[in-house]
């Protein structure tokens, strides 16, 4: 007596994501936030497009430049890491993440600077409705910096393959974040 064939199962999509399935839920739920955010700050921009570029001119457009270049290198620190580790250069996949954790810490560094010159300025979330959704998004953005860099600090203690790969998908929303915002926020005239 033979045995009833079983046919293999198609593979599921879910099933073809890198990490884990919560990672990807908590990232698509940040896109749709930022997602929102942005489309409200372009639906307010319509009503004021002179004020708006105005107070876009008290931007620091070539720091937010640098800053994009440094997330964009954290990132492809953080995917050499996963690539190192699966090869089993552990000690050095745990240098690339500590790279991308101190360029991320450079980011918020620079970000810094420009928040206390908005401040000498005189500039708050009360000044223009530009500099409520300036604060709220790139302060929101930075929040998930420091969230991203602390990550990366834990995947790099845990830092099997898998972690790695978990922890960088975060960063690179982080990345993905700032490479929407910049040219929304510094550029688009």
């Amino acid at each position: 007596m033979s045995e009833p064939q079983t046919r293999p199962t198609p593979p599921n999509a879910l099933d073809e994501l890198p990490g884990e399935l919560l990672m990807w839920v908590l990232i698509v739920s940040e896109l749709l936030v930022f997602g929102a955010g942005l489309a409200a700050f372009l639906s307010v921009r319509i009503t004021d497009p002179a004020g708006f570029a105005e107070a876009q001119d008290h931007l620091h457009r070539t720091g937010a430049a640098l800053n994009t270049v440094v997330l964009v290198t954290s990132g492809f620190l953080a995917a050499r890491a996963l690539h190192l580790r699966q090869a089993g250069r552990r000690a050095i996949a745990r240098w690339h993440l500590v790279g991308a954790m101190l360029l991320g810490t450079v980011f918020l560094w620079i970000k810094g600077i420009e928040y206390a010159d908005k401040a000498a300025q005189g500039i708050s979330v009360e000044t223009h409705p530009f500099f409520m959704f300036y604060y709220l998004l790139t302060g929101f953005h930075a929040a998930h910096v420091i969230a991203g860099i602390l990550i990366l600090g834990l995947v790099a203690i845990w830092d099997d393959a898998h972690t790695i790969e978990v922890g960088a998908a975060f960063w690179h929303m982080v990345d993905l974040v700032w490479v929407l915002l910049f040219p929304v926020i510094y550029l688009l005239a």
